[in-house]
């Protein structure tokens, strides 16, 4: 019964944007080219659905569009990169073996972004239960999790509109490759910004199933800029301890991150890719902490000798 009511309000959906394209193109002279449609879960599809009945329109953006029914099925009948000029894809809860979820994990459109690799986000409580042959009720026991997930993807696009630069994408095979740092920095034709923006990326219609990857922040606004960050060590030849970077904010925000926490060597480089949630641009001051261990004797001492840190979108230094 619920199936059947969501597809009579898809289907209502569909018919009302076909009257209203028509009606004002004639009333108001608005062109399909003049339209831009965002829709979340089914309404992806459903909005992929009004461009191959309504040819010409100029943008749809896929939130997260819906898996179940959907995956692997012809492009006739989901949202596919044919259905309007230009169409962007969010990814924020797909539903990859052994991770449940209720969206789409194929690429749909021009620029697929699979933001935190598109299936968990950060900041949601709930932690997505794995499949097993012996577990059948996954989805009513997470289902507060699903949710959570699902609706990350029109989270991030409003607060893409107010944080132009805040969710760039860089193009990569896989999310692993991803965050092992191999896909920095952005090539030579630069690289998208997920949400909004998105259709101000020059080379979006060069190919189709482009993907891109990010990662996010766990709290609004969800802004992270990448940064990779070296820093060779002097003082005591060898010491256990943690090394962190904080960064600190006009704004009076800091943040702390962990580098590398273990034995320490003298005139070593270590070298990490960390998501920064303070603006490059409002940062400060950068601060280097080694946390000593509790059996590290009072006498021994640590420096950095070299801290190096470079954005990863522009190499600026």
């Amino acid at each position: 019964m619920k199936i059947r009511h969501l597809l009579c309000l898809t289907f209502k959906y569909i018919c009302s944007i076909f009257f209203f394209s028509k009606t004002h193109q004639k009333m108001f002279r608005c062109c399909p080219s003049h339209i831009h449609i965002i829709g979340h879960s089914l309404g992806a599809h459903a909005a992929g659905e009004a461009g191959r009945r309504i040819r010409g329109i100029q943008r749809i953006t896929g939130l997260d569009p819906a898996g179940p029914f959907f995956e692997g099925t012809p492009p006739k009948v989901r949202l596919d990169p044919t259905d309007a000029r230009f169409v962007d894809v969010i990814h924020s809860n797909a539903a990859k073996f052994p991770t449940v979820g209720v969206g789409m994990v194929n690429t749909t459109g021009h620029l697929d972004f699979y933001p935190n690799g598109g299936s968990i986000m950060p900041g949601c409580d709930d932690v997505i239960i794995p499949v097993t042959k012996k577990d059948c009720q996954i989805f009513a026991e997470d289902a507060n999790s699903l949710i959570c997930h699902h609706s990350r993807s029109h989270q991030f696009y409003f607060q893409s509109i107010l944080h132009p630069n805040g969710f760039l994408g860089y193009p990569c095979r896989t999310y692993a490759f991803f965050q092992s740092g191999i896909c920095f920095p952005c090539p030579r034709e630069g690289c998208p910004m997920m949400g909004h923006y998105a259709d101000q990326f020059p080379a979006k219609l060069e190919k189709i199933n482009q993907k891109y990857f990010l990662n996010t922040g766990a709290h609004p606004p969800y802004t992270s800029w990448s940064h990779r960050i070296s820093i060779k060590l002097s003082g005591t030849k060898k010491v256990r301890g943690e090394l962190n970077i904080v960064f600190h904010g006009t704004d009076g925000f800091t943040k702390e991150y962990e580098i590398i926490c273990g034995l320490l060597h003298q005139g070593s480089i270590y070298t990490k890719y960390v998501n920064v949630e303070i603006n490059p641009r409002n940062i400060k001051k950068v601060e280097f902490l080694w946390n000593k261990n509790i059996l590290t004797l009072l006498w021994t001492r640590l420096g950095a000798e070299m801290v190096h840190i470079i954005n990863e979108e522009d190499g600026h230094v």
